[in-house]
């Protein structure tokens, strides 16, 4: 408990000087970045569209960047796994999924998939510096791009291909605790040794 009194009055001490713009750099940040050669989501889509079905085989993804051996964030699925994707429940059925997929399907063996899914994100946190830190308040805002990508194989060559994703996400999150860092402390004192 002292501790926490201790932090309070640090944080408080330093309020007037974590005004003006001097605050907005020592608000803290993260990001994440895909890994792949495609670093827009202009470039994802670019390369799904050159993927042309019954004509590009395995070895062809390969060459674009399609490559789960060598490049991230591609995931390899069995048939079972294709089933799944394109059968979540029982109200869709075979007969309601387009033909090469069908097809594909009751090859059993001889079908697989890719499902590649690549996100950017920057999360960065902004507003009052003080009660952000005391945890009361904190807005962040996140932007970035996602781009998921699914492709169906039959005999080493692809029969169906699928995309999706946002290229252009900017959104805001704002978390507000009335009690600030004795928010956290809800139950504590019953776990604590000698408090009973």
């Amino acid at each position: 408990m002292k501790t926490i009194y201790a932090m309070c009055f640090v944080v408080s001490a330093l309020v007037p000087f974590t005004t003006g713009c001097r605050s907005v750099s020592m608000f803290s940040s993260e990001g994440s970045r895909p890994q792949n050669s495609w670093k827009t989501y202009e470039q994802a889509q670019a390369a799904f569209d050159k993927i042309i079905t019954h004509q590009t085989t395995v070895s062809d993804l390969r060459a674009m960047g399609f490559d789960p051996t060598n490049s991230p964030n591609i995931k390899v699925l069995t048939y079972l796994d294709v089933i799944q994707r394109f059968l979540p429940n029982q109200s869709v059925t075979k007969a309601d999924l387009p033909p090469d997929v069908r097809y594909c399907l009751e090859a059993r063996d001889g079908c697989k998939g890719f499902e590649l899914t690549i996100e950017l994100s920057d999360r960065k946190r902004y507003g009052n510096l003080p009660l952000d830190i005391l945890g009361f308040n904190k807005k962040t805002r996140i932007t970035g791009w996602k781009f998921c990508a699914l492709l169906v194989v039959q005999n080493e060559i692809v029969t169906y291909k699928l995309a999706s994703g946002e290229p252009y996400i900017d959104k805001f999150e704002n978390k507000t605790k009335p009690l600030g860092p004795f928010q956290e402390m809800d139950g504590l004192a019953g776990r604590l040794p000698g408090l009973l």
